[in-house]
C-alpha cells in the first residue's frame, strides 16, 4: 500500500482503496485485486491560508473606523430632520439596506456638525 496525501492505493495493482475509518494502520483489502494492504495515510488534513492568498478590492477598502472627510454631508441629499447634537434643521441622509429584503432599509444621517445617526424604516 502506498499512501499519496489521504489517498491510499494498492501496492499490488494501484488500484485507489477505500479510505479506513478506523485508527491507523488498519488493513485495507483491494476490491480489484484481494490483496491486503495495511493504511498508513495521515488521518488528519491541516489546511491553512492567509487573507492575503485571496485577494479581495473589498476587503482593501474595509476598515473598522470610517472617517468622513470635511464637506461630505454636503454632497448628500437634503432633509428637514433636526439634528440632536446641534439642533439644525436641515442634515444630509442616505439609505442602504442592511436587513433582509422583506424588512425596511436604514436610513443613515449626516450633520454638517459631524453628528451620525441612524433610523431603521
Amino acid at each position: 500500500m502506498s499512501a499519496i496525501g489521504s489517498l491510499v492505493f494498492c501496492t499490488d495493482c494501484g488500484s485507489l482503496l477505500d479510505r479506513a475509518t478506523g485508527p491507523q494502520q488498519t488493513e485495507l483489502k483491494c476490491t480489484v485485486c484481494g490483496a491486503i494492504c495495511k493504511d498508513t495515510s495521515e488521518k488528519t488534513i491541516v489546511t491553512r491560508s492567509k487573507p492575503s492568498a485571496f485577494p479581495s478590492s473589498l476587503r482593501a477598502k474595509r476598515s473598522e473606523i470610517q472617517t468622513a472627510p470635511e464637506g461630505e454631508s454636503e454632497s448628500y441629499p437634503r432633509t428637514q430632520v433636526p439634528c440632536s447634537k446641534c439642533g439644525r434643521e436641515e442634515v444630509g441622509f442616505y439609505e442602504m439596506q442592511l436587513r433582509s429584503a422583506d424588512e425596511g432599509s436604514t436610513i443613515f444621517y449626516v450633520c454638517d456638525c459631524g453628528n451620525r445617526w441612524n433610523e431603521n424604516n
